[in-house]
């Protein structure tokens, strides 16, 4: 870190918190931020999120083991909230010792903050708006994420640099917040940093790092993107308030439309709930999105990508990745 020292003086707070060299954290991406690449992050001195999604806790329990094994540095688990089973994957998180606990997806369920504290762990929480920031902070979260609408995969409905004038002059000081949404180069970092940020968290650049599990289509699916071919879902039904995702563009996106259609019939006939309809969706997603990182089907599955995309051009490591950012920021904070 001594390379960069300016760069690591802003990062300190998030450095302290996390346990690792550099600030930078991985967003959890399903299929994709599993331990190959979650080690290499946290092995290259960033942190290094394991995506639990749809996980059982048993997948989940060997997923943490696995990573284990290959890095002794610090690393963390992104679970969702709306997860049948979070307790039982809050307590798998709490027998591995994992530091610190994300929970993505919406509001926690009560009890889930005290349940992961109580083991140990740090909270790290999503927050789309200020005012929601302000009541997770005081539910008990110990940092927070605040993720603009230019991110890939689940979004929020305002813009990345917005969201930073919004709630780094309020919250910065006496708070822990990491922004992430948009971020593909140190140039962008060191904004952030200076308006009071105590790290960043970056998924896209890192979907097609050498370690990355994805299948060499979907790692070329994103060289061949620009920034405008990652567009946000339609919601079709305002009954089935879907979170939009953000992906590249293909019949996969044209299908979803479809399945939120007929989710909506079911609705309609009564024959599921709201918290099954959305389910529905959520699974909708995983294998969709699994048929694109794992089977290489970049034409009917989701790609999931931020709208940086068109700044990921080539497969690197993660330590290069990392490196880059690191220097371009500390470039920019020199000067």
């Amino acid at each position: 870190m001594t390379t960069y020292p300016h760069t690591a003086a802003l990062m300190r707070r998030g450095t302290d918190f996390l346990g690792c060299e550099t600030a930078i954290m991985c967003g959890a991406m399903s299929w994709v931020s599993e331990r190959n690449l979650v080690a290499a992050i946290s092995n290259a001195g960033g942190f290094g999120v394991i995506a639990c999604g749809a996980m059982t806790p048993e997948l989940l329990d060997r997923e943490i083991a696995a990573t284990k094994a290959l890095t002794s540095k610090p690393f963390g688990v992104n679970l969702i909230t709306m997860h049948p089973g979070l307790f039982d994957l809050i307590a798998v998180c709490r027998k591995h010792g994992v530091t610190h606990v994300v929970l993505a997806g919406g509001i926690p369920p009560k009890g889930s903050v005290e349940a992961i504290k109580e083991g140990g762990a740090k909270v790290i929480c999503f927050a789309p708006t200020l005012a929601l920031a302000k009541k997770l902070l005081r539910s008990g979260a110990d940092a927070m994420v605040i993720e603009g609408m230019e991110a890939g995969g689940h979004i929020g409905p305002v813009s990345t640099s917005v969201l930073a004038q919004e709630i780094l002059p309020e919250l910065a000081a006496e708070h822990l917040i990491f922004v992430a949404g948009g971020i593909g180069r140190g140039e962008a970092i060191a904004s952030y940093l200076e308006m009071g940020a105590a790290g960043v968290q970056l998924g896209t650049r890192f979907a097609c790092a050498t370690e990355s599990i994805a299948h060499p289509d979907f790692k070329k699916a994103f060289f061949r993107a620009s920034a405008r071919e990652a567009v946000a879902s339609v919601q079709v039904d305002p009954r089935l308030p879907v979170i939009p995702v953000r992906a590249l563009k293909n019949k996969g996106t044209e299908e979803f439309t479809a399945k939120q259609r007929e989710v909506a019939a079911l609705l309609d006939a009564g024959e599921v709930d709201m918290g099954e309809a959305q389910l529905q969706i959520e699974h909708f997603w995983a294998g969709a999105l699994r048929r694109a990182v794992i089977e290489g089907d970049v034409e009917n599955g989701s790609v999931m990508a931020g709208q940086s995309v068109g700044m990921v051009t080539k497969e690197e490591p993660a330590a290069d990745i990392i490196a880059e950012l690191m220097s371009q920021c500390e470039a920019a904070l020199a000067r």
